[in-house]
């Protein structure tokens, strides 16, 4: 017998990326918000304890080019950007998006700073 051990629901991407100290680009880890260096843990903690880090995967990832709006993440699928995040903003996500199904529409980036995407063929030249 084969069995497949299932894909994750759910893809959480959290910017780890850190600005060097006296670096005047905000960034989503940052030396002047010790909260910030904490949110990955946050997440993959709160993912453990609701027991369902099975079905959603926490990945630290580097600069996602929405560094004015930080912390932020991105949950797929979906392509949904929270940004300004804090532990209680990660825990009302879980709850509402990730376990309810429901997108917290206050914490999403404005459509202004994620637009559309564009799909990479529109920009190849012939």
């Amino acid at each position: 017998m084969n069995y497949a051990l299932p894909q994750p629901a759910f893809y959480i991407f959290k910017c780890q990326q850190s600005a060097p100290p006296g670096m005047p680009k905000p960034s989503c880890v940052s030396q002047n918000n010790p909260e910030s260096q904490q949110l990955f843990m946050h997440l993959a903690q709160s993912l453990m304890q609701k027991g369902i880090i099975s079905t959603v995967q926490p990945i630290q990832t580097g600069c996602m080019n929405r560094c004015q709006q930080g912390p932020v993440m991105l949950v797929e699928p979906g392509h949904t950007m929270y940004v300004g995040l804090t532990k209680e903003k990660i825990d009302r996500i879980i709850e509402e998006h990730i376990i309810g199904g429901k997108v917290v529409e206050e914490y999403v980036i404005s459509p202004e700073m994620w637009g559309e995407p564009i799909e990479p063929k529109t920009l190849v030249q012939p």
